[in-house]
């Protein structure tokens, strides 16, 4: 998978999803995120994340947890 969001390659954190360009796991945003930490911590943690890389990450998340949730909620 390779876009201009997230990339998984192979030969790079043995195909564990990243910002692309970078080598900063898409996980390592969720993570500070839980641990309360503001984005712009996160973002200033790690400056070869872009504002709009992480939020379209945010927003794809949101994404795949609400498409379907009209047939789910019940």
């Amino acid at each position: 998978m390779s876009d201009t969001l997230i990339e998984r390659n192979p030969d790079i954190l043995g195909g564990t999803p990243v910002f692309a360009g970078t080598r900063v796991p898409v996980r390592t945003l969720m993570e500070h995120l839980e641990a309360g930490d503001r984005l712009d911590d996160f973002l200033e943690d790690f400056p070869t994340v872009s504002r709009e890389q992480a939020l379209g990450a945010l927003e794809r998340a949101k994404g795949m947890l609400t498409s379907g949730a009209d047939e789910t909620a019940a």
